[in-house]
């Protein structure tokens, strides 16, 4: 249990150090469901 909590921080860290603002984190995830969108 422990590990998943500590990969998931890592994982959130990593989007953020890889976008640099929240913002972009957002507008990551919201390109990318309208990529998955376009799929369908």
């Amino acid at each position: 249990m422990r590990k998943l909590i500590l990969l998931t921080v890592f994982a959130g860290l990593s989007a953020l150090a890889g976008c640099g603002t929240i913002e972009g984190v957002g507008d990551d995830i919201s390109s990318g469901a309208r990529t998955v969108r376009g799929w369908f």
